[in-house]
């Protein structure tokens, strides 16, 4: 346990309670008026902690500094001691959010206050904007505080804060026990999928409240919501004007280890490697992609083209790995079935095609995991890895040429007297691409070194390739490295049972969405969509399934790309005991309308010589792609001045 949690709290068990409302724009008198009757009711009802909207007293949507002058106030204010009043008279702690203006400077910011029955206990100023927000509001100047409280340790984040891992990470690094989310969220609902993944990978609860309702032409989508430190969904409210009731253990919060079936699978904190991180605070999308990218003759992104991502989802009984099967024979097991599902779905034929991890030496050997016996285990990878080159990657090779693709796959590696879980990117001329696996799951500590590659990216027809294994994917900071070296495309094999998709239903379908909603969705969160869309990258996970062989593995591979719900973009989900070949269609050029060009047109600008449509000069290279995969706005918007702690020892972070 971190020593970051210097004291336990006076309330280990409480109720929380996220209020969704409707505010209306500029009436600021009756949201607060309404806004102190949904806390009397949630105090009522046992809450302790209450949460209310982001910009809950105004409304959210102003267009300028002097529309919105009249209604912000400081930090204590008239707002705040009406609130901290009913804080005191019933011991309990609120969240507000509110326009706030700086006394000193004179500046607005887009606020929370937390109040307690002791007064003001913290303020924190939102530092990731929304679109509308510059419109008047500054970014957040104070960093991502955590407060300890009686009940425990509080962060709060506002809005799209939720949206960059960073900060909810950085809030976890110093202890967080409970996230408090206030939002105008229009984007997805029910309850957002990107603070499920908030509360997943950092063992937190998650406390949101959302607006609900239609504001100058913005819908919004509500969904407040009080999530496990697993993102599952405690409660949830659809639409209207509410009040979502949860329960909070401080206990679960602190314990920072992911487990399926009680087994303890992986550390989400412990697990990180900080050392492989200084590249997050490297801004490569401060400046025009294409720009940055070829400066100093280092070469272009590859241009990019419309190709075919192939994933082989596959049942751990095959290739079983066992004396008298040979890693030879296991690779030419595989290449016949390989060859089997080509022609079961030519023509369609893939570019490159992802296989699951630790292919070679295969799945365990039954006796092993009945006797329990972690040194056979180890044994059994060890006596099991190739070397690269090597007889065995000369097969793989091989199969590679014979079916025209480019192969990734995930082997047990012997360099020397170290051991490697491997991934491999094989083309049909030879060994490609080599990532040696950094974060090591417990099972992997037992046979394997990490990895000492970094995360390296290969340039190949179908674009810039990054390679990972399931298990680093569920580290945000994987796919972040990757992501700013300007990957469009990671292959993950993956060997996991875990996590498993949370399902939703509802009663109708939301108004206002980019996408098709499906009310019941068995797949509404699955880590490997958030993943890709966060960092705005194309995600192949080719994961085993089955039970066999005292492994489990739960399927679940896909194809996932760089917008998530936010786009109508395609992705491509295999069932847990769906076994095959799956492909869907990428495009990794600059711009999704047409090909990519950087030859200069015969006239400069201005100059009409030649020129029957008036259409003038430009160099694309000044220009931000037209694709997601290649603009990745989402690394654009980061604010890496407040992230120096994502490359700290989880328990040395700087307080």
């Amino acid at each position: 346990m971190s020593s970051l949690f210097t004291h336990e709290p006076q309330f280990s068990t409480y109720r929380v309670a996220a209020i969704q409302y409707e505010p209306t724009l500029g009436e600021k008198e009756k949201n607060i008026l309404n806004l102190l009757q949904l806390v009397e009711d949630a105090v009522a009802h046992g809450a302790r902690l209450i949460v209310l909207p982001e910009m809950a007293t105004t409304g959210n949507c102003w267009i300028s500094n002097d529309e919105i002058a009249p209604y912000v106030e400081s930090i204590p204010g008239p707002t705040t001691e009406r609130f901290l009043a009913v804080a005191q008279m019933h011991q309990c702690y609120i969240a507000l959010g509110l326009p706030e203006v700086d006394s000193e400077t004179q500046l607005y910011y887009n606020s929370v206050v937390l109040l307690g029955p002791a007064g003001i206990i913290g303020t924190y100023r939102k530092i990731h904007l929304d679109i509308g927000d510059p419109r008047w509001a500054s970014e957040g100047d104070q960093g991502f505080p955590v407060w300890d409280t009686p009940l425990g340790r509080i962060s709060a984040l506002v809005g799209s804060d939720a949206k960059y891992f960073e900060a909810a990470r950085i809030a976890a690094l110093h202890g967080a026990d409970v996230l408090l989310y206030l939002a105008n969220w229009a984007e997805e609902t029910f309850p957002i999928s990107w603070w499920m993944a908030r509360a997943f990978e950092n063992k937190v609860f998650v406390v949101a409240a959302n607006r609900d309702g239609r504001e100058r032409g913005i819908q919004f989508h509500g969904g407040s919501c009080v999530l496990n430190p697993d993102g599952s969904m405690q409660t949830f409210l659809e639409h209207g004007v509410g009040i979502a009731y949860g329960e909070v253990d401080v206990q679960q919060s602190r314990d920072k280890r992911w487990l399926h079936q009680s087994e303890t699978v992986g550390l989400p904190l412990a697990d990180r490697s900080p050392g492989n991180y200084r590249p997050l605070l490297q801004n490569s999308y401060l400046w025009e992609p294409l720009r940055y990218h070829s400066l100093y003759e280092l070469g272009e992104l590859p241009t990019g083209q419309l190709s075919c991502t192939g994933i082989v989802q596959i049942d751990l009984s095959f290739l079983p790995a066992v004396p008298q099967h040979s890693a030879a024979e296991r690779i030419q097991a595989l290449l016949d079935w390989l060859r089997s599902l080509m022609r079961d779905n030519a023509p369609a034929v893939p570019d490159v095609l992802v296989l699951p991890e630790l292919v070679l030496p295969g799945s365990v050997p039954p006796q092993i995991v009945t006797q329990n016996d972690l040194t056979a285990l180890a044994a059994h990878f060890r006596a099991g890895a190739i070397q690269v080159p090597g007889p065995e990657t000369d097969m793989l090779v091989a199969l590679a040429n014979e079916l025209q693709v480019s192969l990734v796959l995930g082997v047990a590696e012997r360099n020397e007297s170290n051991y490697y879980n491997t991934v491999l990117l094989i083309d049909p001329e030879g060994v490609y691409g080599i990532y040696r696996k950094i974060h090591l799951s417990p099972h992997d500590r037992l046979w394997a070194t990490p990895g000492n590659l970094g995360f390296p990216t290969f340039d190949t027809p179908a674009g810039r390739i990054g390679l990972a294994t399931g298990y680093d994917v569920l580290f945000p900071e994987t796919l972040r490295i990757l992501a700013n070296k300007g990957t469009d495309l990671v292959c993950a094999p993956a060997l996991l049972d875990y996590p498993v998709p949370i399902a939703l239903s509802i009663s109708q379908a939301p108004m206002g969405l980019l996408n098709n909603f499906d009310t019941d969705n068995p797949f509404h969160f699955l880590i490997w969509r958030t993943r890709a869309a966060e960092h705005n990258v194309y995600l192949a996970v080719a994961n085993w399934f089955g039970t066999q062989h005292g492994v489990q593995a739960n399927g679940m591979s896909g194809i996932f790309s760089p917008g998530g719900n936010s786009y109508a973009l395609p992705e491509v989900i295999a069932d847990e005991d769906e076994e095959g070949l799956m492909m869907m269609t990428i495009d990794t050029r600059e711009q999704r309308t047409g090909r990519r060009t950087t030859r200069m047109l015969d006239y400069s600008p201005g100059d009409m010589a030649g020129s029957l449509t008036g259409e003038l000069a430009y160099n694309i290279l000044d220009s931000i792609p037209g694709n997601l995969v290649r603009s990745k706005p989402m690394l654009r918007k980061r604010q890496l001045f407040w992230y120096m702690d994502l490359v700290r020892k989880y328990g040395d972070t700087a307080e």
